[in-house]
């Protein structure tokens, strides 16, 4: 199974980078970017799992129902991207399972930082989707982390996919800088090694952030057009090949117990 997933999030990325950026126009970036994603996903008729923000969720309501819609399913990615704190965890999912209709049983907590498996379960969540196994420099080492689904603690571990042995990361990063056809050979010798994929991607990549002055090209570079058909493209081809895609929580059902 395929699992792709997206978070949508509030555009607050430039704040990373020490740049000014409007509550108006960081909910314009991501509510057009989800609208993008939605179309791809829509033209090859694949479902996926959308983790949102609450506070992302309260101002895009229109968002949100077009996710429903489309037969996705809502996780939380907490309240807000950019402040964390434990309550958070229950705030966010009452908000998102009140707006969706659905039961919202997965986190992924912003940027994979760490969030306690124990804080999560009495929050009611079965899965969490917060660990990135593998080293980014500056952000987290997990190295000595499992690199495919385990449980702990009661609660199921979803990793993001990194390829066997060398555990590259498959991450947004490497969506966007790695060449199109040598993704998509790391993303199928992943699924075959693994028997699954895990991806996930933003909003904000869909659209064109090139013209934003101070991002860094690590982070434009072939976003807008580019993103969404590199995403049709990938989909195509892991299609092509017989590969079904699914949620995270039909995922999650499917494991023995």
């Amino acid at each position: 199974m395929i699992l792709l997933s997206f978070d949508i999030e509030e555009f607050d990325l430039p704040t990373e980078y020490g740049l000014a950026i409007s509550w108006e126009e960081q909910l314009r970036v991501s509510r057009e970017g989800s609208g993008h994603i939605l179309n791809v996903l829509a033209r090859h008729g694949v479902r996926a799992t959308f983790f949102c923000t609450a506070r992302f969720a309260e101002a895009a309501p229109d968002v949100l129902r077009a996710i429903c819609d489309g037969g996705h399913e809502v996780a939380s990615h907490g309240y807000a991207h950019s402040a964390f704190e434990e309550a958070d965890l229950t705030r966010s999912r009452e908000i998102l399972r009140r707006m969706s209709g659905q039961p919202v049983t997965g986190f992924r907590m912003p940027r994979m930082m760490h969030v306690a498996d124990e804080a999560l379960l009495r929050a009611g969540y079965r899965y969490n989707s917060s660990l990135n196994p593998t080293l980014i420099p500056g952000r987290y080492n997990h190295l000595n982390q499992p690199r495919t689904w385990f449980r702990c603690e009661g609660l199921l571990q979803l990793p993001a996919s990194t390829t066997p042995r060398v555990r590259f990361p498959l991450f947004w990063l490497s969506f966007h800088h790695l060449p199109p056809a040598l993704y998509r050979c790391l993303a199928r010798l992943t699924l075959r090694h693994d028997g699954y994929l895990l991806l996930y991607f933003h909003p904000w990549e869909f659209m064109p952030l090139q013209g934003i002055s101070g991002l860094p090209r690590l982070v434009t570079r072939n976003s807008g057009t580019a993103a969404v058909e590199r995403l049709d493209r990938l989909i195509d081809d892991l299609s092509r090949r017989g590969s079904g895609f699914g949620t995270f929580t039909e995922f999650v059902d499917s494991l023995p117990k």
